[in-house]
Parts: structure tokens; sequence; C-alpha cells
């Protein structure tokens, strides 16, 4: 019977667990990226160069720095 069911039921539980997996994998990437150290730096940086050229305010610019930094505290 369970063999049955899942021929069955495969053209319906195919996709869906193909796109549960995918959707896990994309997950997995997204979490490594903002818990990497180094990508963070790189967006102080960047943010940085933008206040600098005067982009954004400096109110944005704290906002954003502060945010970045409790990540990276959290991350040590």
């Amino acid at each position: 019977m369970g063999l049955l069911r899942s021929l069955v039921l495969l053209p319906v539980k195919g996709p869906m667990d193909g796109a549960v997996w995918v959707a896990s994998k994309v997950n997995e990437s997204v979490q490594q990226e903002w818990n990497n150290p180094a990508s963070i730096r790189k967006a102080l940086v960047t943010l940085e160069k933008q206040l600098l050229a005067e982009e954004i305010t400096e109110d944005a610019y704290d906002v954003a720095e502060t945010e970045l930094l409790l990540r990276l505290k959290a991350l040590t």
C-alpha cells in the first residue's frame, strides 16, 4: 500500500518536496552570508563610503552602523 500511495502522489508530492529542498538551501546560504563577519565588515565600509558621498544621511548611517555592529558583536 505504501508503494502504491507513493507512486500515486509522486506527481504532486515530488515538486513540493523539491521546492522545500530548494527553499532550505536558499535559507542556509542566506544565513551563512548574514552571519559572515567579512560580509558585515564589507557592508560597514560600503556604508561609510555612502555617508562620505552624501548618499545617505548621518541619522541613517548611525542606525545602519549600529545594526551591523550588533550583528558583528553577536558573532563573537
